[in-house]
């Protein structure tokens, strides 16, 4: 993979993407009910000042109902949302966070955020061809990062999906939480998704959550 060349069109599915019959179907019919949410293919978001400054980059699952795919902007409007920014807030990767807005407004710091699938699944809960299919947006995706120097997974399927964008065995990448990994001059970190589920239910804490924040930044910003 040749990184550093931008190709946006690539990288993101067009706002009509009918790549996936089932998510296709399932976007239109909440443009019925909500016809002012977003309801498509959520982008991948940006520093201000564009790819060349990404030096992380976070890949979660796909797109909340009632988050990503009502605001169109990755992991806002919802809880996971609210738990990923207070973290990347803490340690220098994002400004402008209201806890009581999950990320509304937030400013990205030298980060880039995506989802291995781009449009809201039926129960949150994607196929196997749903995540094939949405993997060349991945691989274009990190592409455009010429200066990417860590990745953060977010749950097992963002990890290997991530892991077989970047053309390698997941088997020689396993997952684990705060595990790290190397891909020629990449670092993958793993970690548990914020969801409300694991927050909840205690898999995932926010201070498991914050040191697995911290030891991504720490990475970037030593490979910078």
């Amino acid at each position: 993979m040749t990184r550093g060349v931008s190709n946006p069109a690539a990288a993101d599915p067009p706002t009509n993407c009918t790549a996936c019959a089932r998510l296709s179907a399932f976007r239109d019919r909440w443009r019925d009910v909500e016809p002012g949410w977003h309801n498509g293919p959520v982008p991948t978001s940006l520093p201000k000042e564009g790819p060349d400054a990404v030096r992380l980059l976070i890949v979660g699952l796909a797109p909340g109902l009632r988050g990503a795919n009502r605001t169109g902007v990755a992991f806002t409007g919802d809880a996971s949302g609210a738990v990923l920014f207070g973290a990347l807030e803490r340690y220098g990767l994002a400004r402008g966070h209201r806890p009581d807005a999950a990320g509304a407004g937030v400013e990205l710091v030298g980060t880039a955020i995506t989802n291995a699938v781009r449009c809201v699944p039926p129960q949150n809960r994607p196929t196997g061809p749903e995540i094939t299919q949405c993997r060349a947006h991945l691989e274009a995706t990190i592409a455009r990062f010429a200066g990417l120097r860590v990745i953060l997974t977010l749950g097992q399927i963002a990890h290997d999906v991530t892991i077989r964008a970047l053309g390698e065995r997941v088997a020689d990448h396993p997952f684990g939480h705060g595990r790290q990994s190397s891909v020629g001059p990449l670092t993958i970190v793993s970690s548990y998704h914020c969801s409300r589920y694991n927050m909840n239910t205690g898999r995932l804490t926010e201070a498991m959550f914050d040191a697995v924040v911290a030891q991504a930044s720490e990475l970037s910003r030593r490979s910078s």
